[in-house]
């Protein structure tokens, strides 16, 4: 017999697997502690006037997906009309069955505006009017609440003087930003790009004055509730601190030339190395993204979707720098994204060899991250997290994402977390012990995350 498409039990194969979920993971509510949300939408309680500009205005899965399809660059991200761009995306969708865009897009359609038809060429007029109808009672807090999302943690640069989020106070969901010095670095080969951004941060003339302005902004951000840093690396240099050669780089660029190789990677640890010593003074988290090739086409706009899982050597940088840090005493709370599924099991170990008591665990493997993200990425996540660490210590799902409807991956992620656990209890190997097995659902799902970045 066959199923109906995204049937209430969908990826749920096991009677305990429904039985957490139905039970206990499906009423939880949401704590999405990375995503790169527009905290200005979150604070003006935006109103969208189309499903384009809730879907289509920043999202590079879909505009990647689009140009896959063939669709001129007009209807991606260009002045095309509002009606044709939507028509361009719906013309795509159906092409993409096993994509995790498939499923998003109607998951996201159902539990928002509870429209169940497939979108397509034939539907796109009928879901398009319904949407937008619906839309105009559905401003973007509202949204959120329709997923039961409690907190948000939005990506933001150091020199944000952080109004939204001090607007927004007080409100819900909490939205809480997340510190990511990246431009120190990545626009030292530019030095005219990276002088405006210096000049929005503050007075910085050398290394000194770049990092106490940095920590300064990192003090703001602890102020608006700010937990983490987040860095955005290809991969850590496997190289000494080089304080000399990064001072020289700060004060070439400050005199207008652009700094590359070894002079950027300087940099590049001292301000990763300042991040990780005030997440340790102020019991924060160091969040380590890795290993992604970006913005590879030039004739498109950076962050555009021209990106890909890269194969850069990941574990000579990252172990050193995580026991240089040990070794001086400010190793925090980190966690470790990979963007390679090659290096699964590198992140996976290397997190399980560093601890501190009363901390569990110190360093997390996160989630699956960017080209993981879809049914086996998490299921391969699990499963060798499970097999060589801890899983009721783990921290759960995030979404990375720029859409307010991008919640669904919780739910995805969520229901594969208890057919995993399900398939195991009623295949014997481990207990089936519904208290047990319920709280770990729990504790993964919002307790640990909740408890460990300390929101």
């Amino acid at each position: 017999m066959t199923a109906a498409f995204l049937h209430d039990d969908f990826l749920l194969s096991t009677d305990t697997g429904r039985a957490l979920f139905h039970g206990v993971a499906e009423r939880l509510p949401i704590v999405d502690l990375h995503n790169h949300l527009p905290p200005a939408d979150v604070a003006n309680n935006r109103v969208f006037d189309t499903l384009t500009e809730l879907w289509l205005e920043d999202d590079h899965y879909k505009w990647r997906a689009m140009r896959l399809a063939g669709v001129e660059e007009r209807l991606v991200t260009g002045d095309a009309d509002p009606w044709e761009r939507f028509a361009a995306w719906a013309a795509t969708v159906p092409g993409l069955i096993r994509n995790p865009l498939h499923a998003w897009t109607h998951l996201e359609l159902r539990r928002v505006f509870g429209i169940d038809l497939l979108l397509g060429p034939a539907t796109a007029r009928e879901i398009w009017e319904e949407a937008n109808r619906q839309l105009a009672q559905l401003p973007a807090r509202t949204l959120l609440g329709l997923f039961g999302v409690a907190a948000i943690a939005t990506t933001d640069d150091p020199a944000d003087d952080l109004e939204a989020h001090l607007r927004h106070h007080g409100a819900a969901p909490r939205m809480i930003p997340t510190f990511r010095p990246d431009p120190a670095h990545a626009l030292l080969p530019d030095a005219a790009a990276w002088n405006a951004w210096a000049a929005r941060l503050g007075e910085v003339e050398d290394l000194e004055s770049l990092l106490a302005t940095l920590a300064g902004a990192y003090g703001r951000f602890a102020a608006a509730g700010g937990r983490a840093s987040d860095h955005g690396l290809a991969c850590l240099p496997d190289a000494e601190r080089d304080p000399s050669l990064a001072d020289a780089a700060i004060r070439g660029a400050r005199s207008g030339r652009p700094a590359g190789g070894a002079a950027q990677d300087a940099v590049l640890l001292e301000v990763v190395t300042l991040a990780a010593r005030l997440a340790a003074e102020d019991d924060g988290v160091l969040q380590l993204h890795l290993g992604a090739f970006r913005n590879l086409s030039p004739r498109l706009r950076a962050d555009a979707g021209a990106d890909a899982a890269g194969d850069h050597r990941q574990g000579p940088g990252l172990v050193r720098l995580l026991a240089r840090l040990e070794r001086e005493g400010t190793l925090p709370r980190t966690v470790l994204y990979n963007s390679n599924p090659a290096d699964d099991t590198l992140f996976a170990t290397i997190a399980g060899a560093f601890s501190r008591a009363g901390v569990a665990p110190l360093v997390q493997w996160g989630p699956p991250w960017w080209f993981s993200d879809h049914e086996d990425g998490m299921r391969r996540q699990l499963g060798i997290l499970s097999r060589t660490g801890r899983l009721a210590g783990f921290t759960g799902m995030v979404t990375d994402s720029r859409s307010l409807l991008s919640m669904t991956r919780h739910e995805l992620f969520r229901r594969i977390l208890c057919d995993v656990i399900g398939r195991d209890a009623d295949a014997g190997l481990v207990p089936a012990d519904g208290e047990l097995l319920g709280g770990i659902v729990r504790d993964v799902c919002v307790d640990n995350a909740v408890g460990w970045f300390g929101v």
